[in-house]
């Protein structure tokens, strides 16, 4: 049960906590790393990573997701982003790259200016399934029924709608908006939708036959919406109270799962360890593989929400670069701050606290112990 606070006579508040706000607790059994499993499956695909890259223009082409999928894991591509848009885009890429940090933004509502051109959805979507590796393609909610049959007639495997708050019940006078239950019910392919952070509207999106629920605002490392819009939730809180809904829905619907994905705030290795302790079946890296050497960003990082028209709820961040995207994900790693081999990471802590595999970590015991940056904390 969530604790209430007071902040006024008139006003109560929820407590949450972020990732930084817990810890996993060490089990009385330990097992080798060899005999554990990070795989996962998600309706009838199995990869070998729990992992989905963010289809955000900083961490994805056609190329990078290529790569994330033949390293084990689903890289997203955006299906309104630069690669839909030019058919070669990368004096956009550095037009973005080499901005003044006071322009950034203007820059990338000027990029983003030109039309997306189905063609290009056509010929991404077929460059990446040549490859074998699992399609995967996203579109946004207000996108996605002006869209959606170039991109199943392109052959995707699996269907993204991600926007910062998606909800099952959209009104609107002037446009008649998405219908996600008829939509879902309707397409033969997988879909993933999100963000949310709550149980109810969680619970509502699983109504809707999705395949997995994004839990997050996504963005995390490059996202204004908190001083723009001035809503937040913690992930720790938004993954835990969005697993609770996946209970309640295996029981209500006799026994249907759907995925839970954590979107945003997932940086490094410790955060991937305790989105899956909180309930997460798998995560979606945007900052963490933005700093890979082959990231189209160059060391930089941005999303949708960066270049919209008339109010920006992101920005482009400077991430760097820390290695190569296989040693990011798989490693080897030469540095201790949880930003390279982000896999190895997740095994050794299912070595440690005992557990075989991703949904064994789900039941793992977590304590409240605020991180503060310093050693030992």
């Amino acid at each position: 049960m969530s604790t209430e606070v007071e902040i006024g006579r008139s006003k109560r508040a929820l407590r949450a906590y972020s990732f930084d706000d817990i810890a996993l607790v060490p089990a009385r059994r330990t097992r080798d790393t060899s005999e554990v499993r990070v795989g996962w499956q998600i309706d009838a695909y199995h990869v070998d990573l729990p992992v989905m890259a963010s289809p955000m223009d900083s961490v994805m082409s056609p190329e990078t997701a290529i790569m994330v999928g033949r390293l084990g894991g689903i890289g997203v591509l955006d299906l309104e982003g630069l690669w839909t848009r030019y058919e070669d885009p990368t004096e956009a890429l550095e037009r973005i790259r080499q901005a003044d940090p006071s322009r950034a933004t203007s820059v990338l509502q000027e990029v983003y200016r030109a039309p997306v051109r189905p063609e290009l959805i056509t010929e991404r979507l077929t460059q990446i399934r040549a490859s074998g590796v699992v399609v995967a393609g996203r579109l946004s909610p207000a996108q996605t029924q002006r869209h959606w049959r170039t991109v199943v007639e392109a052959g995707v495997d699996l269907m993204v709608i991600r926007g910062s708050f998606v909800s099952a019940e959209h009104v609107s006078g002037a446009v008649e908006p998405l219908n996600l239950k008829r939509f879902i019910y309707e397409l033969d392919v997988p879909v993933v939708v999100g963000g949310v952070t709550t149980y109810t509207a969680a619970l509502h999106l699983m109504r809707t036959g999705a395949a997995g629920v994004l839990v997050g605002q996504g963005g995390g490392a490059s996202s204004s919406v908190r001083q723009v819009l001035g809503l937040h939730m913690p992930m720790a809180t938004a993954v835990a109270d969005v697993a609770g809904a996946r209970r309640d829905y295996l029981d209500e619907s006799g026994g249907r799962y759907v995925h839970v994905i954590a979107d945003g705030s997932v940086g490094n290795s410790g955060d991937v360890v305790k989105a899956i302790a909180c309930g997460a079946d798998a995560v979606m890296l945007g900052a963490a593989l933005a700093r890979a050497e082959e990231a189209p960003g160059g060391g930089y990082h941005w999303g949708a929400e960066a270049r919209h028209e008339r109010l920006p709820r992101g920005f482009r961040s400077h991430v760097g670069t820390v290695g190569t995207m296989a040693e990011i994900l798989n490693g080897p790693s030469d540095r201790a701050d949880g930003t390279l081999n982000l896999m190895g990471a997740l095994r050794r802590t299912l070595a440690t606290t005992g557990y075989a595999d991703v949904k064994e970590l789900q039941r793992v015991e977590v304590v409240l112990a605020p991180y503060t940056g310093s050693t030992g904390s």
